[in-house]
Parts: structure tokens; C-alpha cells; sequence
């Protein structure tokens, strides 16, 4: 199972490429799409749906997982976020990919086994449970790897029941 995992953000916007097979997932690619602030929104969001499109041609993904939208005190970074995520999910739906959305809480959980994990600790999980001899850059990167990981072990689990 191929799964793409995404860390929506409107300036940044991780994502990480994984095969599961057989309990075991592998690093298949991972990075950034990368906005400029010197463009309008719209503009923005355009980028984002046409890089995360051109991604699903190359890769074919069978699955997405896409961070929920947790709600802090900046109100204004929570909506362009939120608009982030709905041309994330408005081109993987497209592209007839199902789409699972997933908690921070949970995904710290499944990866590092504490829901309040820092992100130094998800990373170096990340590191672990993927075998790679670096941290991914930028930090959003490992954000969609752990994503795309935990998408996996649900499924897993979900293949058990």
C-alpha cells in the first residue's frame, strides 16, 4: 500500500511518500511544497493544488492521511490553513484517492507512543521507523512521513479486525 501523508500549511506544506508491505514501510519520497508570502492567496492555493497534483500523477498513491486542523489562539493562521487543507483534499479527492484525517495527538501516539511528543522525538522515530540516516528537511517533511506512517498502522490494525 502506497500512502501519502500531508502536513497542510500555506507557506509550507510537508508531505512524505511511504509503501507498507506486510507491517513494513519503506521511504518511498518526501518533502515540501513551498509558497512565496509575496503572493496573493489565491495564487498560493493554486500552487499548492497543482504541485500536490503533479505528485499524485508521479507517485499514484493508494491511500492519503492529511493532519486535522487543531485549533489555536491565531485565529487567522487556522483559516489560511484551513484553506490549505481544502485544495489538499479538493485535489486528492479528484484524483479519486480516499482521504483519512488524523489528529496531532493521535499521530504522536502512534509514532513516538506519547500523544504530547516533542517534535525532536517524532523525528527521531520517524528516523527509526523508516531507517534513514537523516532527519527529513524541512521539519514538515517528517510531519508527512509520520502522518503517512500512521495512516498505515491504522490500516493495519483495521485489516486485523
Amino acid at each position: 500500500m502506497r500512502v501519502l501523508g500531508i502536513d497542510p500549511g500555506t507557506a509550507t506544506t510537508g508531505y512524505g511518500i511511504i509503501d507498507g508491505h506486510e507491517g513494513q514501510v519503506t521511504t518511498v519520497t518526501y518533502g515540501a511544497i513551498q509558497t512565496s508570502s509575496k503572493l496573493e492567496m489565491p495564487e498560493r492555493l493554486a500552487q499548492i493544488y497543482a504541485e500536490l497534483s503533479e505528485l499524485i500523477k508521479a507517485y499514484r498513491p493508494d491511500a492519503a492521511a492529511i493532519e486535522e486542523l487543531f485549533f489555536g489562539r491565531n485565529v487567522t493562521t487556522a483559516i489560511t490553513v484551513g484553506q490549505a487543507r481544502g485544495v489538499l483534499i479538493l485535489a486528492l479527492t479528484h484524483a479519486g484517492i480516499p482521504i483519512a484525517e488524523y489528529k496531532p495527538a493521535v499521530i504522536k501516539q502512534t509514532i513516538a507512543g506519547y500523544g504530547q511528543a516533542d517534535k525532536a522525538q517524532m523525528q527521531l522515530m520517524v528516523r527509526h521507523l523508516l531507517d534513514l540516516e537523516e532527519t527529513p528537511r524541512p521539519d514538515d517533511a517528517a510531519d508527512g512521513l509520520a502522518i503517512a506512517i500512521t495512516h498505515y498502522q491504522y490500516q493495519q490494525y483495521q485489516a486485523l479486525m
